[in-house]
């Protein structure tokens, strides 16, 4: 054996982190979400199984496929009508420029989709773009108004996300800037961290209480969401539709952030396919699968994924990373201010640092100016109208004319474990494992 062969426990990445804990004596925040190369079930564990003999495939160019949805319909008088299936999560100004919320709810909105505030409350300006703006209600409180509530199209109310479970969010100070701390009412340039848990209620017997009051404040009118991290999501699912919930929202591990310690990122929650899954199992084991909508979220790259969960029983997604890099995240422009915090293109997750060389993740105006708002916007609508494409052209290839009617039985399993966690027979054993 070499002497120079590394360890393969402490690897040259493990013993820099180390050093740097001694040397800091603080853990490691960034943004983004996870990074580490390790193997779990994904989407790309599936495989549709389009028609041959068995069934008739529709024909893209003459046979319509409808991609309309709406959620909400459980209790509110107006539920939230969408034209695609596909909807930008929440993701706070604060965490982002006032450029990039703006540019997301134009290119939303352009294709008939929707945006949702994220934390610190309202942006004016995401409000007058929007065609259908979903307000999240964090237990931080901060920028929260009932009035703003009221001008909302669904309240979110937001328990936890995916890349953070167990605590809440993190702004860093250098981007608390004027405008932001008089939002949220904060002081200029000091780290925020927000709660791990909601004021008001301790658990799911108080949450309805919660539930019942934010549906008073809007008239019964629009949608209440629930959103959870994947992480004990067959109870959780359960307990926010028991708690009356129109919509529940599941955010798996892969989801993004901001700011996060990395080791929530990297070592906590479940995958979004496996959340999917389970959430389906939830409403169906309470009879409510159908009438309690679903939304997953959770790295969504494109439509093949958003197909896929919808077929394992999401009505929608939410797309968020995905979207950013839409807007340039990552893209190889600027590169030398991406070596001036450490990153590269391609391999930057330093959102946290407020110094954001494509003007997304910063309150800083010389780089805000560099994303262009109607550019931006575009590219966004684009992205959203290129992966409806793809989620009708798979419908359609699996013989349907509404993307919702993709089900379990139109995809087969390439591995073991997503045939054990989908309860979808392994390809070529026609058998499910696990079970």
């Amino acid at each position: 054996m070499s002497v120079r062969q590394p360890s393969g426990i402490f690897a040259p990445g493990v013993i820099e982190e180390i050093q740097r804990k001694a040397a800091t004596g603080l853990y490691q925040i960034r943004g983004y979400g996870t990074l580490r190369e390790r193997r779990w079930a994904t989407f790309d564990d599936l495989t549709f199984l389009p028609c041959t003999l068995t069934r008739i495939p529709l024909e893209g160019y003459r046979e319509k496929c409808n991609t309309k949805v709406r959620l909400g319909t459980r209790f509110a008088r107006k539920p939230v009508a969408l034209d695609i299936p596909v909807m930008i999560t929440g993701m706070s100004w604060g965490a982002l420029s006032y450029h990039a919320k703006v540019a997301l709810a134009k290119g939303a909105a352009t294709v008939g989709s929707s945006n949702t505030t994220g934390d610190g409350g309202m942006l004016m300006a995401e409000r007058e773009h929007s065609r259908s703006l979903i307000y999240e209600v964090l237990p931080s409180r901060y920028g929260i108004n009932v009035h703003h509530m009221r001008m909302a199209d669904a309240i979110e109310l937001t328990i936890g996300q995916g890349a953070k479970l167990g605590t809440g969010g993190l702004l860093l100070g250098s981007k608390v800037s004027d405008r932001i701390a008089e939002q949220r009412d904060l002081p200029i340039g000091v780290d925020q961290r927000s709660p791990a848990r909601h004021p008001d209620f301790l658990g799911p017997d108080d949450m309805i209480i919660k539930v019942e009051e934010l549906r008073e404040a809007t008239d019964g009118e629009v949608p209440i969401f629930i959103k959870v991290g994947a992480s004990r999501v067959f109870d959780d699912v359960k307990l926010a539709a028991k708690a009356g919930a129109d919509v529940v929202v599941v955010d798996g591990m892969e989801g993004g952030t901001g700011a996060s310690p990395a080791i929530l990122q990297e070592h906590t929650g479940v995958p979004t396919l496996a959340a999917v899954c389970e959430a389906r199992a939830a409403l169906e084991d309470i009879g409510l699968y159908g009438e309690v909508q679903l939304i997953i979220a959770g790295g969504i790259r494109d439509g093949v994924d958003a197909a896929k969960a919808i077929a394992l029983g999401a009505d929608a997604v939410y797309i968020g990373t995905a979207a950013l890099i839409a807007l340039n995240c990552n893209k190889p422009i600027y590169e030398e201010d991406y070596a001036a915090i450490g990153a590269a293109p391609h391999a930057c997750h330093h959102c946290h640092t407020g110094r954001c060389p494509v003007g997304i993740t910063t309150q800083d105006e010389d780089l805000m100016r560099r994303l262009e708002i109607d550019e931006g916007a575009e590219r966004v609508a684009n992205l959203l109208r290129a992966m409806t494409l793809e989620i009708q052209m798979l419908a359609r290839a699996c013989g349907k004319s509404d993307v919702r009617h993709l089900e379990p039985e139109d995809m087969a399993a390439l591995t073991l474990e997503a045939s054990a966690i989908c309860n979808l027979p392994l390809v070529g054993a026609r058998k499910v494992f696990g079970r």
